[in-house]
């Protein structure tokens, strides 16, 4: 087992910001505009009064100024993670992004972008995009907005995204660098996908990938579109990518799991104190009832995507291969209270078809419950499977005889351990200053069409002794990242492999990306040999 310093805080990159994202809220119920909107008590209970005697004696007689709505807020939510840690109260504030995200759409100029020396630059311009149609470009950088200038500070994103999404139909004037020319740009703003499938491609000749990184209302048919493309170029065999999708709608995983489970099979059984039990199974629909799949998973897929790897394991239909899931097993369904905001209130638990439940324990800490994560860092989880975390009486059985878990948390078929190879200090924190986005930016300008295709790029393109050592001066020149001790030569190979990957995603985003990695990830490595069998 390797749990050193230096492997547990390069992993924690990833595994934290998903926590965070679980812990914000992953629902497997209707979307934010169901039937319990404006929901509210018509009378006054004594409890409630009580709340509002407490902060107006607060707000008169404290020490100090208090902000009431924020102890307020913070109340509700302590009090909701008191019941169970997947309940929860979201601030009218923040609904507008959730919605988006399970809508799979906002409405802005359609660009991505990134923060490089306090500047924001223009990564990549989405198709048929109202920026595109603007005239803007790949490697530009928009100086104000209109008229004000922008920039300045790394931590402004939220703020510039706030200036540059806005109603359907609305224009935004922005001003950009391109090269040394200042020019100024009007933009109508326009519905934007946000896409829950960001790549999918052939692995081989009759070996298919698809990612989902999370469950939308578009799911359903980018999953179909994706499928059937990769049918018509010879898919036998598929390895779902379910690592690091912290879930999202309920429908959106059982539509994709009826494409492989024949007709009549459970897919998810949901029951509550107050709800009547909902039994979901699959139809005679699906084009991949015959075809072979791989499910890979991690620490970070959780509720849809176990709901998913759960009705594939228990219907003997898949391999599933990673790493022991997150393990939330509870229903939540959105009420719209009347100032705007939302309470997220768990309503259920959800059952695999031989029966399991896999939620955590939870002991009414909100903080030990995230903090898991962190634990099978320390106890050596991630580097080896360690099945003694589940107990004799959470054994079931499929109809095929294998031994499945409940209680915690998917359980892998096929154990593939964290690959931790080349991980230093000194890697973790080019990372989380994000040097190797701002190097390949900078590298890129000027050579975005020296490639025809990603297939091209990671045949042709290989980061060079020279190019790895102008990176390294280019981190400590506008970083101040100095590699310590052996930490360069360690980590090289993995630093060479990050540049070119982040290269690879400036031109081509996810799809270029993934095209790089799919050779050196250990996980698919193992999928394609399982596979090939």
């Amino acid at each position: 087992m390797n749990n050193n310093t230096e492997h547990k805080s390069n992993y924690y990159l990833l595994p934290l910001a998903l926590a965070l994202c679980i812990c914000g809220g992953i629902w497997l119920g209707k979307s934010l505009g169901n039937s319990n909107d404006d929901y509210a008590a018509q009378t006054e209970t004594s409890n409630s009064s009580k709340i509002r005697d407490i902060l107006q004696i607060l707000d008169t007689k404290y020490v100090d100024d208090v902000n009431g709505e924020k102890v307020f807020e913070t109340a509700i939510g302590d009090m909701l993670h008191q019941l169970d840690p997947h309940s929860n109260y979201i601030p009218a504030t923040e609904l507008q992004a959730i919605n988006e995200s399970i809508n799979g759409e906002f409405f802005g100029i359609g660009i991505r972008f990134f923060m490089i020396r306090d500047t924001l630059c223009v990564t990549n311009v989405i198709n048929n995009s109202p920026s595109m149609i603007a005239g803007l470009l790949s490697g530009d950088k928009i100086i104000a907005v209109d008229g004000k200038s922008i920039g300045g500070k790394m931590d402004q994103t939220e703020e510039i995204m706030s200036k540059l999404k806005g109603p359907d139909g609305t224009k935004v004037k922005v001003t950009i660098l391109r090269g040394r020319s200042k020019m100024d740009k009007t933009i109508t703003r326009g519905a934007i996908p946000l896409e829950s499938i960001p790549v999918s491609f052939m692995l081989s000749a009759n070996i298919g990938y698809v990612k989902i990184d999370q469950f939308s209302m578009t799911t359903t048919s980018e999953f179909k579109t994706a499928t059937t493309k990769l049918l018509s170029q010879g898919m036998k065999k598929i390895v779902l990518d379910l690592r690091d999708n912290g879930g999202g709608l309920l429908g959106a995983a059982v539509n994709v799991c009826d494409e492989f489970l024949e007709d009549g099979l459970t897919i998810v059984k949901i029951k509550g104190e107050h709800l009547k039990q909902e039994v979901y199974k699959s139809s005679s629909r699906g084009a991949l009832k015959k075809t072979e799949v791989v499910v890979l998973i991690n620490s970070n897929s959780a509720s849809a995507s176990e709901i998913l790897a759960g009705a594939l394991q228990d219907n003997d239909r898949a391999t599933i291969m990673g790493r022991r899931s997150f393990g939330k097993g509870l229903v939540q369904e959105d009420f719209r209270l009347r100032d705007g905001s939302n309470l997220r209130l768990t309503i259920a638990r959800y059952y695999t078809p031989t029966g399991r439940c896999i939620q955590k324990p939870y002991n009414g800490n909100i903080q030990d419950y995230y903090k898991d994560q962190i634990n099978r860092i320390d106890n050596g989880e991630l580097f080896s499977a360690d099945t003694t975390l589940y107990v004799d009486s959470l054994k079931f059985k499929t109809p095929k005889g294998k031994t499945v878990y409940g209680g915690g948390g998917i359980m892998p078929d096929v154990f593939v351990a964290y690959d931790s190879i080349g991980n230093s200090g000194y890697y973790t924190q080019l990372r989380y200053a994000a040097a190797f986005q701002m190097f390949a930016f900078d590298y890129v300008l000027g050579k975005r069409n020296s490639w025809k295709n990603p297939s091209d790029f990671n045949k042709s393109f290989n980061v060079s002794d020279a190019l790895f050592e102008n990176f390294v001066k280019y981190a400590a020149d506008n970083l101040n990242i100095e590699p310590d001790g052996n930490s360069k030569s360690k980590s090289k190979l993995l630093i060479k492999q990050t540049i070119k990957s982040e290269i690879a995603r400036q031109i081509w985003i996810e799809a270029g990306f993934y095209e790089v990695e799919k050779s050196t990830d250990k996980v698919i490595q193992k999928a394609i040999e399982y596979l090939r069998k």
